[in-house]
């Protein structure tokens, strides 16, 4: 690669759902509408459970992209020679499986969250890539936003001193009594509820803001109490609340919350610190703004109030896309800014809170490990 050449990821896509089809229409914008130069994506292979499905969805969602080999099954994109690295975007509780098999095959992974059913399977998986020297990410796409950067840059650079408390929740009403039980919202056999669909977001935020924060020197929380509310319809989470504290560096706590029978709450993601506060609006996956509030003395009065608006081609599941490339261009075989310790926190706490709420799902569904 010259220095007036990008470097290209070839990539495999496992699955031929919603979140798929974002992250192909994604991949297939030009880099150059987000001021990308270094890296580009090609897809180069799609994998359903039939071929005539895989077909269809290259002809409705990657139809300008040239020579797309379609497979009827994910093992026939594993085995694609053409393939650097795959995306799963199947149902969580099949996450495990997708990736062990891509990982045995010898291809790099950006796995979708919730990563796995719980943290001993990732714990699996993550080995497993590092003894085949393999890269294997989750795909916390909110991570590499723009406006997550520039949050970023803002809280640790010290104005607005430590976090104290912070709320998050995402939220959206899925009309469950309308749903076929089979549906993946309702389904335990496919990790349903709110928790594990809908959690990592809210989660996310507090892993941002607290456990990244430079103040917290890398300490893991250090205690987590959850709340669940079950449907009757199948016994998966309808509503769950959370707290995770951090005090060994810090004295701080994310109150989280996700729910699948109420719209998202008003206040997305609201960051309180010592001298201030940052707020970002709704939806708290793809924010289009935050706003910081500044006092005139810690505790004191907003004194300053700046807001940020964020704009961009595409959906913003190609900044997730980009960074994997860097890293398998660079050598890397996991991400800096959103490594595989954070993956497993953020497993080994949803794993608490099911465990807390009595949500255990069906036997067998996952296959390392049981959480009850």
């Amino acid at each position: 690669m010259t220095a007036n050449t990008s470097y290209v990821l070839k990539w495999g896509i496992i699955s031929t759902g919603w979140i798929a089809q974002q992250f192909v229409q994604d991949l297939l914008e030009d880099p150059k509408t987000r001021n990308v130069t270094d890296v580009a994506h090609k897809i180069v292979a799609v994998g359903s459970r039939t071929v005539e499905s895989a077909q269809k969805f290259v002809s409705e969602y990657a139809s300008k992209e040239k020579d797309i080999k379609t497979y009827g099954s994910y093992t026939e994109v594993f085995a694609d020679p053409n393939v650097d690295a795959v995306y799963i975007g199947t149902p969580h509780t099949l996450h495990y499986e997708n990736a062990l098999e891509a990982l045995n095959a010898g291809k790099h992974v950006l796995c979708e969250k919730a990563t796995t059913s719980n943290a001993a399977e990732l714990k699996v998986l993550l080995k497993l890539a590092k003894e085949k020297k393999l890269f294997f990410m989750e795909a916390l796409w909110t991570r590499f936003h723009p406006l997550t950067l520039e949050l970023k840059r803002i809280a640790e650079e010290g104005t607005l001193g430590n976090p104290v408390v912070m709320h998050a929740d995402l939220s959206a009403d899925f009309y469950i009594d309308t749903l076929p039980l089979t549906h993946r919202i309702l389904n335990p056999k496919l990790g349903g509820g709110a928790l594990l669909d809908l959690g990592p977001y809210p989660l996310f935020w507090a892993m941002l803001s607290l456990y990244e924060h430079p103040a917290n020197k890398g300490a893991r929380p250090t205690s987590v109490t959850g709340s669940i509310l079950k449907t009757p319809l199948t016994g998966v989470d309808a509503s769950t609340s959370f707290t995770v504290n951090f005090t060994e560096h810090l004295r701080a706590q994310a109150v989280l919350s996700c729910s699948v029978i109420v719209p998202t709450a008003h206040f997305g993601a609201t960051i309180r610190y010592e001298k201030g506060n940052i707020i970002v609006k709704p939806p708290i996956f793809r924010a289009p703004a935050f706003t910081v509030q500044y006092y005139d003395k810690p505790g004191g009065e907003v004194v300053r109030e700046e807001t940020k608006t964020f704009k961009y081609v595409g959906g913003g599941w190609h900044f997730e896309a980009d960074e994997v490339a860097r890293c398998l261009r660079d050598g890397k075989l996991e991400s800096d800014s959103w490594g595989h310790e954070k993956s497993i926190i953020m497993m080994e706490i949803f794993d608490e809170v099911r465990r807390q709420g009595k949500y255990v799902l069906p036997e067998g569904v996952e296959k390392v490990d049981r959480i009850q």
